[in-house]
């Protein structure tokens, strides 16, 4: 390669090759989303009044989850995880009648979120994110603390600029 020094080509490589891990990397649910109620449904209800998510990468490969709002009585709510998409279970707070959540990658656009407590599966959270990147619908199914059937779903739309990337 004439007229490049060996330290160039090296840099040029190592720039690559980050470049390339980014990419490999996207996770395109990261970002903040906002429930659009009038899309969603809640059975049982009630719906709650607000719910704006906040996902935010965690290395090596997961997520730093919040999300905020008000239920149906407008007191507020915060629901917080850091998890990985590994199988394991990690603690999850804020969410009566759950302790853990478990996250699985099923392709770029779905994942699966399993709720559990004392070891037992009570919710499952199943979330595709639209072509446009633009929404992401997650289907809630389980029981409530009061052993009632869940079958909820959330209609999500974006709120800022677009995906990050997972090693940001």
């Amino acid at each position: 390669m004439q007229g490049f020094s060996r330290n160039s080509v090296v840099l040029l490589f190592v720039f690559v090759s980050v470049v390339s891990l980014l990419l490999a990397g996207e996770n395109k649910h990261v970002g903040t989303w906002t429930a659009d109620l009038d899309q969603s449904t809640y059975s049982p209800g009630p719906a709650p009044k607000s719910v704006t998510l906040t996902i935010e990468p965690a290395a090596p490969d997961g997520v730093k989850l919040v999300a905020k709002g008000q239920d149906a009585s407008g007191n507020p709510t915060h629901i917080e995880y850091v998890a990985q998409y590994d199988g394991k279970e990690y603690p999850i707070k804020g969410l009566p009648g759950t302790e853990t959540v478990t996250l699985k990658r099923i392709d770029d656009k779905t994942i699966e979120a399993v709720l559990k407590k004392a070891g037992t599966t009570v919710m499952t959270v199943r979330t595709v994110l639209a072509d446009d990147g633009k929404t992401r619908t997650s289907t809630f199914k389980g029981e409530n603390e009061q052993g009632q059937a869940v079958n909820n779903t959330v209609v999500y739309r974006r709120v800022d600029s677009g995906t990050q990337r997972a090693e940001d």
